[in-house]
C-alpha cells in the first residue's frame, strides 16, 4: 500500500470528479452518436423508436452519465488510494470498473438479443479506454494533491 500525503484531498477529489464529468459525458455522447446510436437502428429497424433521442431520453442518459462519473471516480479514488496511485493500478482499476459497468450491461442486452454483436465490438473498447482515462484523471488529481 502506498500512502499519499494530499495537501487538500477534498479539492483533490472534487477536480477529479470535475474533470471526469467533462470528459465522461464527451465521451459518452461520442460513443452514443457516432455509434451505438447509428448501429442499434441499422440492427434492430423493426422496433419502433428504437434508439431514440429526445427530452425523457437525454435526461435519463444525463443521470446515467452523472452515477457513472461518481462511480467510476469515487471507486477509482478509493481503489488507488488502498492500492497506489501507480499506472499498472489505475489500468486495473478502470478495467475493474468497466467491466463492473458496461460489461455486464452490454452482455445482459446481448444475451437478450437486443444488442448486436457489432455494436458491442465497438462500444466496449471505447468504454474501456472511457475508464481508464477516467481512471488516469483521478491518479492525476490525486498525485497533484
Amino acid at each position: 500500500m502506498t500512502t499519499l500525503a494530499l495537501s487538500n484531498p477534498k479539492r483533490a477529489f472534487w477536480l477529479a470528479v470535475l474533470l471526469n464529468f467533462l470528459w465522461i459525458n464527451a465521451s459518452e455522447v461520442f460513443r452514443y452518436f457516432a455509434f451505438v446510436m447509428p448501429l442499434m437502428r441499422s440492427a434492430l429497424p423493426q422496433i419502433h423508436d428504437v434508439a431514440p433521442m429526445n427530452l425523457p431520453v437525454f435526461m435519463v442518459w444525463g443521470l446515467w452519465d452523472t452515477v457513472l462519473v461518481f462511480a467510476a471516480t469515487g471507486l477509482s479514488w478509493v481503489l488507488l488510494e488502498r492500492f497506489g496511485p501507480t499506472n499498472r493500478n489505475a489500468l486495473y482499476a478502470g478495467s475493474a470498473i468497466w467491466a463492473t459497468v458496461f460489461v455486464i450491461l452490454w452482455l445482459g442486452l446481448w444475451n437478450m438479443n437486443l444488442a448486436p454483436t457489432q455494436v458491442i465490438l465497438i462500444a466496449l473498447p471505447l468504454a474501456w479506454l472511457e475508464m481508464i482515462i477516467a481512471t488516469l484523471i483521478v491518479r492525476w488529481a490525486m498525485r497533484r494533491g
